[in-house]
């Protein structure tokens, strides 16, 4: 199976059955995964920050940096790839507290909530979070199942989502 590696900052789509795609390093930032099990359509965004306004210009070069810029972009691509808002399955990966234990920034509760309002004010649900704690994450979505998984820095994967079982995932917020 061929990987698409999103580095962070980025975003990519993919129809392709033999194809997954692969973050790794979620700290602070968020990935997002969207997957349409009908169209078969999968996307996956890695970003660092909430707010793009910080950095107008940079947010123009690289929109996939931020919240409220690459959300709406990931979402616009998903679409346009024949993915529909009422059958997509989001999970949300990261936010965690790492190189900031006093909890002077909250990069990572910031990246969170902003994600939480973009979806909400979408009208798209997320299936399941794994967000906050102390620990990095790596996550895979195969495109031909829709499956995503989490590899944490215990090096043990678990399964995020699976479309094609009918087990519920659900949150957690560590």
């Amino acid at each position: 199976m061929r990987q698409l590696i999103v580095g962070i900052g980025d975003c990519k789509l993919s129809s392709d059955p033999d194809c997954s795609l692969v973050t790794y390093g979620l700290g602070s930032c968020i990935g997002i995964t969207l997957y349409d099990p009908v169209a078969k359509v999968g996307g996956m965004l890695h970003y660092m920050l909430p707010d793009s306004s910080i950095n107008a210009e940079k947010a123009r070069d690289r929109p996939f940096m931020y919240a409220d810029t690459g959300i709406p972009l990931l979402l616009q691509q998903a679409y346009g790839l024949g993915a529909e808002r009422r059958r997509l399955q989001v999970v949300a990966v990261g936010g965690a507290q790492l190189l900031d234990s006093n909890g002077v920034f909250n990069i990572g509760k910031r990246n969170h909530l902003a994600m939480q309002d973009i979806f909400q004010q979408a009208g798209i649900l997320i299936h399941t979070e794994v967000v906050g704690g102390m620990d990095s994450r790596t996550i895979r979505l195969e495109i031909s199942t829709g499956r995503l998984l989490m590899r944490g820095a215990n090096g043990v994967e678990k399964i995020l989502a699976n479309p094609n079982s009918q087990e519920r995932e659900g949150r957690a917020c560590v």
